[in-house]
Formats: C-alpha cells, structure tokens, sequence
C-alpha cells in the first residue's frame, strides 16, 4: 500500500474517531456539495491554527461556518446566491431571534385581506411539486415576504428551502421529474412517505431545527450576499470552498440545481428571470467562472493573492480541475507552509471514488 492511501486510511480513521462538538445544535441539510458530514474532520484540522475571525468565502450550506461560530470564532459568511445568504443571515449572523408559534400560525394561514399570487400555481404545473403544493408555496412565500424582522424572515426562509429539498428527488431541481414522485411504481430509492408528507409538516420540524441553532458566542457575526472578488476586508482565515470541476471538465453548478430555491427569495421578480427555453423553468444563469474549465485556474490565482495575508483553508477533491498540485503551486507564490489532507469520503450522487482535500496555507 502506497504511503499516500495509508496516509488517506489513517486521516479518516482520525475523522472517525473525533467527539462530536458540544456547543449548538447545528441543523441537518440535504445540498449537494454539503461539508455537514465531514465537519469533525475540517474541525480537526483547523482548530490548532491560529485565528480569531474567519471568511467563509463561498458559504453555501452555512455548516462550515456554524462550526467556526461554535468555536467561538467571529464568522463572516458569505455567497453569491441570494438564497443561501438567508441562511447564513438567520443561523449565523442571528444571535438570538427564533419563530416562536404566533409567527408560525402567520405563515401558514391565508388572510383574507390578502390577494396572494398565483405564480408558481400557473407556472410550475407538473414540474416540481403537486399542484396544491404550488397553491400553498405561493401563499406561504408571499406570507414570508411580509415578515419585518429580518433574522424571523430569515429563519422561515431557511425552514422552506428545507422542506422544498426533501420534497424532491435527489434533493435537486435540476429537471422536470415529478412522475418519479407520483408514479405508481416499485422503486429502488427515494422515500416515497417523506415526499408525500405534507408540506406544512416539514416546514414546522425544520422551523424547529433552525430555532435550535440559534445561539450567542458572543462574536459579532455577520452574512454577505457578495461575488467574493467584490467583498472588501480581512479576516485571520479563508475558508474555501468553491464550486467543484472533475478531471473531465464538468462543473457543478449550483444556481443550475437550487434555481427554484432562488426564485423564492425574487418572488415579485421571478417570471421576468425565467428561461423560458428551459423545460423545467430555470432561471436564466449569468456565467460562472467557477464552473469554467478555461477560467477557473485564474479565479484560483486571483482568490489567493486577494487573500493572501489571511491563514488560507482549501476544501477540494483529488480528481478535481485544476488538480491539487496546481493549487498547492499557486498557493507557494504566497505561504511558506502548505499541508494537504485527505480523507476517503463518497458523495451521495457521486459515483467516482475521489478524496477529499483539505489544504492549508499558512
């Protein structure tokens, strides 16, 4: 066995030997791409650095982030997507505001001097969900959108996105396939009672998994919604964790999965940002250079030199594009100590046998 894949065996051995952290209760997620499982393993590799805030440059699921504000870290969360920065603004950034039953019972029920929308109704017929379903997405939304106190809107953002997630095959919206749902069928995946479970039932558990996480480290923390070659200060530590492309060149991109998840955050400007080409009604996508194969070797080099007097932490995968000796090449223009870590993980979705990676540049 080569040193490397004994190295591998070892590390994830370590991961998992870890004790589970202590403080908050961090809420589970279903995004592909997702670090949830992998914390203790990051965790591990990090805690000896020293630091006391910490960019999480390209949030996403906001878990990463969570950890470091359990750590008693002063997180910055950041993403690109509108959607994700709710749930950075309402489990991060929220230090003590949760949805208590009144605000519940407002986001439920429909009010008569309301006239709701009927968007997703006419919309997305047989695409994604039933169409009671769509019926009770657009009142909900619209109940959501009157909220004033931005971390309680925050948090009932948080709690629909969920509960849209589980609702779904393969957790994605990244074609029309309600049929999978609704077909009378023998199947061999999926969770046929999860899927049929009404809506409101999901939305009130993972209202009471987001109120869970809310707690105070005593750190002003704080979400942006920002491109991250846009978003101007310093923190001590980069995390990064950027969009992933295959050895191949294939990009995951993820406005292409959650763009109905986005669409929910520009409710009132949605029909204008349809692709209306599109089968399953995306949202028209601006590009990315992150899930460009020719472009992405720069966005790298730009990263680093933009945050190169930060300790800077790299999640990647081995057979990823550029490859992991490229990044640790770019990253020796800037530090003297690099450090890679590997640790044998398969994604759900994946059917590769690829590491994760774990760089540090210090």
């Amino acid at each position: 066995m080569s040193n490397v894949m004994t190295k591998a065996k070892q590390q994830s051995q370590i991961f998992k030997d870890l004790p589970a952290n202590k403080a908050g209760v961090l809420p589970s997620t279903r995004y592909q791409g997702s670090k949830y499982k992998i914390l203790k393993w990051i965790d591990y590799y990090t805690k000896d650095l020293k630091f006391d805030s910490v960019l999480d440059a390209f949030g996403g699921t906001g878990c990463v982030g969570y950890m470091f504000k359990k750590n008693g870290k002063q997180v910055f969360y950041n993403d690109s997507l509108k959607f994700n920065y709710y749930v950075g603004l309402g489990i991060i950034e929220n230090s003590e505001t949760i949805l208590n039953d009144d605000d519940i019972d407002f986001i439920l029920q429909k009010h008569k001097e309301n006239k709701y929308s009927t968007f997703i109704f006419d919309t997305f017929h047989d695409i994604y969900f039933t169409d009671e379903e769509n019926k009770w997405l657009d009142v909900v939304i619209a109940n959501i959108g009157q909220i004033k106190d931005e971390y309680k809107q925050a948090l009932a953002y948080y709690a629909l996105f969920q509960a849209c997630i589980i609702k779904r095959p393969y957790n994605l919206f990244h074609r029309k396939n309600l049929y999978i749902r609704t077909a009378e069928v023998e199947r061999s995946f999926g969770n046929k009672k999860t899927w049929d479970t009404p809506f409101e039932d999901h939305f009130r558990k993972f209202v009471a998994e987001g109120n869970n996480a809310i707690f105070d480290n005593g750190m002003k923390n704080n979400a942006f919604h920002s491109d991250i070659f846009d978003l101007d200060f310093k923190a001590d530590l980069v995390y990064i964790d950027t969009p992933y492309i295959s050895a191949k060149g294939v990009g995951v991109n993820y406005f292409d999965f959650y763009h109905f998840l986005e669409g929910i955050v520009f409710y009132d400007q949605w029909p204008n940002l349809i692709d209306e080409k599109s089968k399953h009604k995306k949202i028209k996508n601006g590009k990315n250079e992150w899930c460009n194969k020719g472009k992405i070797h720069h966005a790298f080099e730009k990263l680093f030199e933009k945050f190169k007097d930060s300790n800077l932490v790299v999640s990647y995968r081995d057979d990823g594009t550029p490859t992991i000796d490229e990044l640790v090449n770019m990253l020796k223009k800037y530090k003297k100590s690099i450090e890679v870590k590997k640790l044998e993980y398969k994604y759900v979705l994946s059917n590769g046998s690829s590491k994760e990676v774990l760089i540090i540049a210090k």
